[in-house]
């Protein structure tokens, strides 16, 4: 299992229709509406390479929870052998099949816009903790 912390952001939106991002960049604009995290410990070039080797099969299942506070909401994907995880800030998990160097995992099943509006409302607070796990179920 991977752990990354992040915080909350006063622009944090959570309206993007088909991403949910985290990112290791201090500050966040209204247009990054996928972003409900900033200044993250780690970006996907951080994570181990155990981690990467298994998410990198198109049956094995990633399952990410955002934890804030005694909230918790999961979303769930899958891995792809294109996966790269080469970016040094970022990390995206998307709805759609896109593979970039920022994307964590495919075929989510929940966006930005459909996280829990209370806990993205906590996120709102700068000095709010987010905690990301990231899971692999291999096939």
């Amino acid at each position: 299992m991977e752990r990354v912390i992040a915080w909350g952001h006063e622009n944090v939106l959570s309206l993007h229709e088909t991403t949910i991002e985290v990112t290791m960049a201090p500050d966040l604009t209204k247009r990054g509406d996928c972003i409900i995290g900033v200044s993250a410990d780690a970006g996907l070039m951080d994570l181990s390479d155990d981690f990467k080797s298994a998410a990198r099969n198109d049956k094995t299942k990633i399952k990410v929870t955002f934890i804030v506070g005694d909230m918790k909401e999961t979303v769930t994907g899958r891995g792809h052998p294109d996966l790269t995880f080469t970016h040094k800030t970022d990390m995206v998990i998307r709805k759609s099949g896109f593979i970039c160097g920022r994307t964590l995992m495919i075929h989510a099943d929940k966006s930005a816009a459909e996280l829990d509006r209370k806990l993205i409302n906590i996120l709102k607070d700068k000095n709010q903790k987010l905690i990301v796990t990231i899971e692999v179920v291999p096939p």
